[in-house]
């Protein structure tokens, strides 16, 4: 039996297996649905266990948390004795004020006084009681209360008149003998008197209105909010839900939520005035952001308790002392939170962008004297508008230029030009240099410039504002766009820094292989989408990073990314005359260094220009493009460089291909027939193969 039992269970027949997976199959079918969430443990409602329960659920501790944790409790005390000595001294130095408030009304408590004494030496509280009594000729009842009278009145008008002598006696004698003591007396017996001169609803002591200080959020008013924008769950499905609890988050409150499935963050983050509406808030104290590294729907909604707008500012770290580190993140200004936001420079570039009177001057100033602190910086500024706001570092500058003429914008060609000679023989130095000096990716860093200080490989921070006007010069932009570009991608490597700063970030005045290249950028208040996304690249609008939510009121204020994620700031406002002192420092930290330079030092900028006519052939080559015909070249050199080239597209088309071919003849480089048909057939001209490759190519 039990060996048919043993071979049945290995082996069924096969009519018993069909059956026992029909019977398996009618189980599964007819089987209930069964929960796959734990079940909660709870006592049945209403019993004692469960009243119990309830209680010690909210019931305090028996031991406060602050007496259990000694960093809590030191945190508790701290706040408690700065709470009072705050308030100690508050009222402190208002107490004159005070004072004066109690003597004016010296007068009105004093008259007060005067009638309470009299009221009560008369005893005028029984004579309604003798005035009945007479009235209703109680004869008996009048003697009593007359009698009653006369037993009370008469010790207080003797006490009254005691204390009336005594207090002339010792005012007359003290007077003589201790005026000063006698002064000081009466002075603080008016004050006490005047505490009974109180007129209405005056208070001795007024209380302080914070008038930007806002009300606590709670779960209610972001429910309520995010419904009034449209952001709710469907009927029958879920809706909002909080990823956490409404907590404190520096000077404001953190909520973070988890909206209906299937909405994104970026469909509040669009939203933000009517959100800002709809919480009856400032909008420059509502801060919807999306968390990204939770899901796409998580939204994390950060409210200021005072409005930033209103608020005093604070301090640029480096306002008093300190000096700076290039190759370090340099402090730049404030998140709403209150927290320090630095940038960093170094092996990146900077694009800043916004409409007139965004505060481009102070993001210009936050940043230039951070550079200028640092006294291992070059500094040339070219600053196209003339207004002469970075005046204050020019006597510390290698180059300063300031003006908006064409002369001004030829010197900042030259100093990008500059900058490209100086990259390529900083890269022809460090290619030199065995890979053991040169550890990190053959770039030139601190340890290296101080290793080999003759070769001078400090930073060299190149600044264009309003640059706009070198992109939509007639004759300058083609060059202006194709120097920067090669800055920008070529020369950070190598320490050569370009910030661009530009009123009117559109399409015209920033080109796409400059707006396309920058690592790091910062966009104050702008009209619309387009330019948003030319200053912080394609698709930033729709990923949430929307400066045309900035009012041109929060001056100074943008989103500042590097890569696909960016942060609101505001920089530093630093005034001129602050902006004086802080470059008087870097001028005295430069000058104990000894790394003045240039005009610093009275002597001629020499713009050093390297580039030769098959480096401006490479620059103006159409991509994908073999052969091109030497007219079409000579045209597009005459765009590039008309300082240069101009000349030759004055005469004919054979003229300007003999004197291009006689430029490239020391390059070894030699113009052959060539025929184009989807150009103008035959004619001398150029194929890419023949031109040598750039020294200075990655």
């Amino acid at each position: 039996m039990t060996e048919n039992v043993v071979q049945l269970h290995k082996t069924p027949p096969p009519d018993m297996a069909d059956t026992l997976t029909e019977t398996i199959i009618d189980v599964v079918h007819d089987a209930e649905p069964r929960p796959v969430d734990p079940p909660t443990e709870a006592p049945p409602a209403g019993t004692w266990i469960a009243e119990r329960q309830a209680y010690l659920a909210e019931a305090p501790p028996v031991i406060p948390t602050f007496l259990r944790n000694a960093a809590e409790f030191a945190t508790a005390a701290r706040w408690t004795v700065s709470y009072y000595a705050h308030l100690t001294g508050f009222h402190t130095v208002r107490a004159p004020v005070y004072l004066a408030r109690l003597l004016l009304r010296a007068p009105r408590g004093t008259g007060r006084l005067l009638v309470r004494w009299g009221k009560w030496v008369a005893d005028t509280e029984a004579r309604p009681v003798q005035a009945k009594a007479a009235t209703t000729a109680d004869i008996d009842a009048w003697l009593t209360l007359s009698r009653e009278h006369s037993r009370r009145v008469r010790p207080r008008r003797i006490a009254s008149l005691a204390v009336a002598t005594l207090t002339g006696i010792t005012t007359a004698v003290s007077c003589f003998l201790v005026p000063g003591w006698t002064l000081a007396a009466y002075t603080g017996a008016a004050a006490l008197v005047g505490l009974a001169g109180k007129k209405g609803d005056k208070p001795l002591i007024t209380r302080y209105v914070a008038t930007n200080v806002l009300r606590r959020l709670d779960s209610t008013e972001v429910f309520d909010a995010l419904a009034a924008i449209g952001i709710e769950g469907k009927k029958g499905k879920r809706g909002v839900e909080f990823a956490s609890e409404v907590m404190r988050d520096g000077p404001g409150w953190r909520a973070e939520v988890d909206l209906p499935p299937g909405v994104e963050a970026t469909a509040v983050l669009e939203k933000r005035a009517a959100l800002a509406a709809a919480m009856r808030r400032p909008i420059s104290t509502v801060w919807p952001e999306a968390d990204r590294t939770a899901h796409p729907g998580r939204l994390v909604l950060w409210v200021a308790q005072r409005d930033p707008a209103k608020a005093g500012r604070k301090l640029w770290p480096l306002m008093k002392d300190g000096q700076a580190d290039v190759y370090e993140p340099l402090p730049y200004g404030f998140d709403p939170r209150g927290n320090l936001i630095e940038i960093t420079l170094m092996y990146s570039n900077l694009l800043v962008g916004g409409i007139p009177g965004s505060g481009k001057t102070s993001c210009a100033l936050a940043i230039v004297l951070g550079v200028a602190l640092d006294p291992t910086a070059e500094l040339w500024i070219y600053e196209l508008k003339g207004s002469g706001d970075l005046d204050s570092v020019k006597p510390i500058c290698h180059r300063y230029v300031s003006g908006d003429e064409d002369e001004d914008l030829e010197a900042a060609l030259a100093g990008m030009r500059s900058g490209i000679a100086e990259y390529q023989r900083r890269a022809a130095f460090v290619r030199s240099l065995p890979a053991s000096e040169v550890p990190e990716g053959r770039k030139v860093t601190r340890a290296l410039a101080e290793k080999y200080p003759e070769q001078q490989l400090g930073p060299r921070v190149i600044v264009i504002d309003e640059v706009q006007e070198l992109f939509t010069h007639d004759d300058y932009k083609d060059e202006a766009a194709v120097l920067a570009t090669r800055l920008i991608k070529k020369a950070r490597a190598y320490g050569i820094i370009l910030i661009l700063l530009t009123q009117n970030p559109d399409a015209p005045s920033l080109p796409s292989s400059v707006s396309s290249s920058v690592g790091t950028r910062l966009c104050l208040a702008v009209m619309d989408w387009r330019a948003n996304n030319n200053v912080l690249g394609t698709g930033a609008y729709d990923r949430g990073l929307r400066a045309t939510d900035i009012s041109i009121d929060e001056q100074g204020t943008g989103i500042l990314a590097r890569g696909r994620e960016g942060i609101t700031v505001r920089a530093a406002f630093i005034k001129q005359t602050e902006a004086e002192d802080i470059a008087k420092r870097a001028l005295a930290l430069r000058t104990a260094a000894g790394t003045l330079s240039g005009q610093s030092v009275g002597a001629t900028v020499e713009e050093r220009d390297v580039e030769t006519v098959a480096d401006h052939l490479r620059a103006v080559w159409p991509d994908g493009v073999e052969s091109v015909h030497s007219h079409r070249l000579v045209e597009a050199l005459a765009r590039l460089r008309p300082d240069l080239y101009k000349p030759w597209t004055e005469m004919d088309a054979a003229a300007a291909s003999t004197a291009l071919s006689a430029a490239l003849k020391p390059f070894k480089i030699s113009t052959r027939q060539l025929t184009i048909r989807d150009c103008c057939g035959g004619a001398k001209g150029l194929r890419y193969a023949d031109l040598p490759p750039a020294e200075d190519s990655e």
